[in-house]
């Protein structure tokens, strides 16, 4: 028999706190049913560093406090890769090895190729198209107010940035496609998300009879034919775009001059096509949402808008004078971070806060709890845009509000998304209020991302 070593480390720092649950399931159950609930109830009762018991002899470690982030995603980023991050192999049969799930030089590699496409000048030449997709789809809106028609809001926001996503960074139309790529990621979503955090379910998703196995492939099948069909679309038009799909395409390797092959293509064009409409319409639908419970706010960002545009289309140079509209969506992915979890494995052993984390730790952290961290946030649960002032901002920690991620791997899509989000809720608080329809329950439904659980029904009324 063998003995592992006990390190420096080891001996002279304790592990974090937390639950060790029932033997021999552990906590990991309460994970599965209620995510954010159980996070905060460990947030309450642990405080900012925790290591509970998944199940038999695995621990997982929750990290919430703005040093513990920076130490994980920024000073340390090196030892905290994302793979073989348990419920980022459950993503891989989806999207593959690209941005998302890559690591080390690879990843890198494919960053650099990838950045033009998301530098400020493509940003402000994607500007106008952005509005206009936006002003078409309010120009349809009209027949829902003559007869009262609610919409779903959420839905509404998919097929827009959906669209916005596929002529900007493919030069494609996609709203065709808006429906069976809508329906296909909902399910593939779920699916894992449901899957996440059962013990070795990334393995179980490698044997092909299994109904959850079925229904991932199923659904990723589909969305596999749409991004081929991208890919063989723009190899037999010959067309030489400088969006993104353009310049991975003629991207050659520094070393062999190979460009990337169909499947490092589909890696890539799959993973920005979902995640780069899904975060920024998730985020939009909770800011109408909490608009609608917020009648003042809206009013002051009605003001603003009204102010700034004085009645035409929005563009890019707004950007900067839509303070308060900023303010509105920083304060709105506090409360509802699209990406409410953050996950990394821990390669070496490291201190983390205080606490020894071994080697190969499953780290856990969470912009959702992190923005509700009283020590930074006063009255965490009431939506107050005003904390987003330049003057609040430049007194808490950056690393306490990480909605896009932090250090290397900082969201790529950032300003992109941001540049989007303005525009769009510049563009819809224009010319139409919003309401929650009456008795409407609204809940979370934290999956990949943090969507409203079913509809977000509302009325519109023209301004």
């Amino acid at each position: 028999m063998t003995t592992v070593p006990v390190t420096s480390q080891q001996q002279r720092l304790p592990h974090p706190p937390g639950p060790l649950g029932k033997w021999p399931q552990g906590v990991l159950k309460q994970f599965q049913d209620e995510p954010l609930a159980t996070m905060m109830k460990m947030f309450r009762e642990y405080g900012d560093a925790i290591r509970f018991r998944a199940v038999l002899h695995f621990y997982g470690y929750l990290f919430f406090h703005p040093d513990h982030n920076k130490h994980i995603l920024q000073d340390n980023n090196r030892n905290y890769t994302k793979m073989p991050h348990p419920s980022l192999s459950l993503l891989q049969p989806v999207v593959g090895n690209g941005l998302l799930t890559s690591d080390g030089d690879f990843w890198r590699r494919q960053r650099r190729l990838a950045a033009p496409a998301f530098h400020r000048k493509r940003i402000a030449e994607f500007a106008t198209t952005m509005t206009a997709a936006t002003d078409t789809m309010l120009k349809s809106w009209h027949s829902l107010t003559k007869n009262g028609r609610p919409l779903d809001i959420n839905e509404a926001m998919m097929h827009l940035t959906l669209e916005i996503v596929g002529e900007t960074l493919f030069s494609i139309d996609l709203t065709r496609e808006a429906d069976t790529i809508g329906d296909s990621f909902s399910a593939v979503n779920e699916e894992i998300a449901r899957l996440t955090g059962i013990p070795f379910a990334d393995l179980g998703l490698r044997i092909p009879f299994l109904p959850s196995t079925r229904q991932v492939n199923n659904h990723t099948a589909i969305l596999t034919q749409v991004v081929h069909g991208i890919i063989q679309e723009r190899r037999q038009s010959g067309l030489e775009a400088e969006d993104l799909l353009g310049m991975l395409m003629s991207a050659r390797d520094e070393d062999t001059g190979e460009g990337m092959s169909d499947q490092q293509l589909h890696d890539e064009v799959m993973t920005i096509m979902l995640a780069g409409h899904e975060t920024t319409a998730v985020a939009l639908a909770w800011t109408f949402y909490l608009l609608s419970e917020h009648p003042d706010v809206l009013e002051e960002l009605e003001a603003e808008v009204d102010g700034v545009l004085n009645g035409r289309l929005p563009i890019f140079d707004d950007v900067p004078n839509l303070r308060y509209t900023t303010m509105v969506l920083e304060e709105s992915m506090r409360l509802y971070p699209p990406a409410f979890a953050i996950a990394r494995w821990g390669n070496d052993e490291d201190e983390v806060g205080g606490y020894y984390v071994p080697k190969n730790s499953v780290i856990t952290m969470s912009p959702y709890v992190t923005h509700r961290h009283p020590d930074f946030w006063d009255a965490p649960e009431r939506f107050d845009p005003q904390r987003f002032t330049p003057e609040h901002k430049a007194e808490r920690p950056r690393y306490a509000y990480l909605p896009f991620g932090g250090g290397p791997r900082l969201c790529i899509g950032q300003s992109f998304a941001m540049t989007e989000a303005i525009l769009l809720l510049a563009s819809i608080v224009q010319q139409y209020r919003l309401t929650l329809m009456p008795g409407s329950q609204v809940e979370l439904e934290p999956l990949i991302t943090l969507r409203p659980k079913g509809q977000l029904m509302m009325t519109l009324t023209a301004r």
